[in-house]
């Protein structure tokens, strides 16, 4: 039986080797799409991969033209870009080439092979400080970092496709991706880590000595910065509802995905104490810079437009499934158990 909300393939995924386009890629395959993932594996897995592999980089003009005459696929799925805040502010030139350029080329070859659709991987940085919790679909947005400023330019830019080409766009703000496929043979694996949930886990693991809480201080009820934790599994069914929109017709869009719901610092450390059986350490350290308080999804768009919920949104649950992964592969891909 097909799910109600499959895209027609065949989709080009970019970036879908990396954490959050190798799930996505996982269930286009689990709902017989037929897929093939463009990725240069600078920091996506050709291991979390099982499926027709183009290695190419997304600025390789000629590379992209020739996927998309062998593949010819109908729509595109965009993960492919830089996505550390800090090393943005370090380098952004960097930065700008690699999301904006390249993303750039991208459409090109999209519009040069008649491609029409697309669904883009943004995030809630393009709205910097929130003046709003929880933060609604229609925030303004005042990025604050070059991380946040490239992902607006990328949307701006599909915008502009939209009113003079026809392209057609969502544009899919997530909050704090999270967790793993159940069985653990999909997860988060990145170099260097800098997401919370896995540092915590590697604290688990043995391969930390303790977490570090960076302030303590935040107008929050015990102190520490609190987020919206999204399970990775749904915001890939988000993408494949995203784009079956978009195939059926309805005009470009962009919402947010989050759970609505927020956790703290030390919160995500004491559930993943009763996950793990692991004592894990945490020691106090000063805030860091650009650390909102709070950063919480609002609005309800995402279900009124593609009838989504987040249907593994318990911490309990996210943690569970990360923990499955990172046991599986504590060196990560390629580095089993």
């Amino acid at each position: 039986m097909i799910h109600p909300d499959t895209p027609s393939g065949p989709v080009l995924v970019a970036g879908g080797a990396g954490y959050i386009g190798s799930h996505t890629v996982r269930t286009l395959q689990e709902r017989g799409v037929p897929l093939v993932v463009l990725d240069d594996l600078s920091t996506g897995h050709a291991e979390a991969v099982d499926a027709p592999l183009v290695r190419a980089d997304l600025g390789d003009r000629e590379a992209v033209r020739a996927a998309f005459a062998e593949h010819r696929p109908r729509a595109v799925i965009h993960f492919a870009a830089k996505c550390y805040v800090g090393e943005s502010v370090e380098k952004p030139a960097l930065y700008y080439h690699e999301n904006v350029t390249k993303t750039w080329c991208l459409l090109e070859e999209m519009r040069r092979a008649g491609v029409r659709d697309i669904v883009f991987s943004s995030t809630c940085a393009t709205y910097g400080e929130p003046v709003e919790v929880p933060i609604p679909d229609d925030h303004r947005q005042l990025p604050i970092n070059p991380y946040g400023r490239t992902k607006l330019h990328m949307e701006h830019m599909m915008g502009d496709y939209d009113r003079a080409y026809g392209l057609r766009f969502a544009a899919l703000r997530y909050f704090n991706a999270a967790g793993a496929m159940p069985d653990g043979s999909l997860g988060e694996d990145h170099h260097p880590e800098t997401h919370l949930i896995p540092l915590v886990l590697q604290v688990a693991l043995g391969q930390r000595e303790r977490i570090l809480v960076f302030g303590e201080d935040y107008p929050t009820p015990d102190g520490t910065c609190v987020r919206d934790y999204i399970h990775v599994l749904d915001l890939a069914d988000a993408h494949l509802r995203a784009l079956a929109r978009l195939q059926a017709g309805e005009p470009s869009f962009a919402c947010n995905l989050g759970t609505g719901s927020g956790y703290s610092v030390r919160e995500i450390v004491a559930a993943a104490r009763e996950v793990t059986g692991h004592s894990i350490p945490a020691e106090s350290a000063p805030r860091r810079e650009g650390d909102p308080a709070v950063l919480v999804s609002g609005g309800r768009r995402a279900e009124e437009l593609l009838g989504w919920k987040p249907e593994r949104a318990h911490l309990a649950t996210i943690l569970e499934d990360a923990w499955s992964f990172h046991r599986r592969h504590p060196g990560g891909y390629g580095k089993p158990a």
